[in-house]
């Protein structure tokens, strides 16, 4: 194995254990659903977004300064500079990522947004990791599959393309979301970091909504159920169990996991919204989990994980 974390160690690459795996299992399943819940909501992205993040960081608020409370006055600043990184490109990839839903298919956004671990093995492997062939292998092979799973839309327009756009850049947020969060979970445990990260995200989603003026309240009860779901399945159950892996597997482990998304959000939009999966939708999901594999047998054994 020849991967070398002496110029980025946050951002090298390692086998997640049985652990690990079972926690990202289950994020897995959690965001799989964000995608279909969203485009059953009447509120704006941005509206959501805000709600999500704002939620999701009241709900830990309490564990963190219950559990953690002299880490909290320990606490300086400096110490929260990536954290708020982080916030600020997460609320990017929302900011992209979720009005794609509505102009392209979910299939089709959610594919693209799942390249994001292309880009972290991007920037990793320019800031001097080596990564083995072995991944870079199963980086192609994962998202060649999401792209069978997306399919081509038969009528190809101008909005779908700029969602596709749209998708994309979510991506690419997404990846210095997870490059700033791997960085941040060097020195932060998982509380710390993530309600740091989700109340940035919450505040720089606000200022958007302010400015394009947009309102945040006043929706449906069946909207705010929705909402909550989102937060409940994708926010507290994804992001955070992901987060929690960050710091001991890598954000291109995380990233391939994510891409289980693909096939995860077609069952559950065939079951909620009864779009059909493409032809190419069983090979497809084939290639994404052997992708994912071997991504993850290439990687040296990770390091501790941080305690429930």
């Amino acid at each position: 194995m020849s991967t070398d974390t002496s110029a980025a160690p946050a951002w090298a690459l390692h086998r997640p254990g049985g652990r690990d795996v079972g926690l990202m299992a289950i994020a897995v399943v959690g965001v799989s659903f964000s995608g279909p819940l969203t485009t059953l909501v009447a509120a704006s992205f941005l509206a959501i977004a805000f709600w999500r993040n704002a939620a999701g960081a009241a709900v830990l608020l309490p564990v963190l300064l219950v559990r953690e409370r002299s880490v909290v006055r320990a606490l300086r600043p400096r110490q929260l500079s990536s954290s708020v990184v982080a916030g600020l490109f997460l609320a990017a990839h929302f900011s992209t990522w979720l009005p794609s839903l509505s102009m392209t298919t979910v299939a089709a956004s959610t594919a693209l947004v799942t390249t994001t671990p292309i880009w972290t093995s991007l920037a990793a492997r320019a800031a001097g990791v080596q990564l083995p062939a072995q991944v870079w292998w199963g980086l192609v092979l994962a998202v060649f599959g999401a792209a069978l799973i997306a399919g081509v839309d038969v009528t190809v327009s101008w909005e779908a393309l700029a969602g596709d756009g749209l998708a994309l850049l979510g991506a690419i947020s997404a990846g210095g979301y997870m490059l700033a969060g791997a960085r941040a979970r060097e020195r932060l445990s998982t509380s710390v970091y993530a309600v740091v990260c989700y109340s940035t995200c919450a505040v720089a989603l606000a200022v958007a909504a302010l400015v394009a003026d947009v309102p945040l309240t006043g929706f449906s009860a069946r909207d705010w159920w929705l909402i909550a779901a989102i937060t409940f399945c994708a926010q507290l159950l994804g992001h955070t169990l992901l987060n929690l892996v960050l710091s001991s597997v890598g954000p291109t482990v995380v990233g391939l996991a994510v891409l289980l998304e693909v096939p995860g959000a077609l069952v559950v939009a065939l079951v909620l919204l009864q779009q059909a999966p493409p032809l190419l939708a069983v090979p497809g999901m084939v290639a994404v989990v052997l992708g994912v594999a071997l991504v993850v047998r290439a990687g040296r054994p990770a390091p501790e994980a941080e305690p429930l």
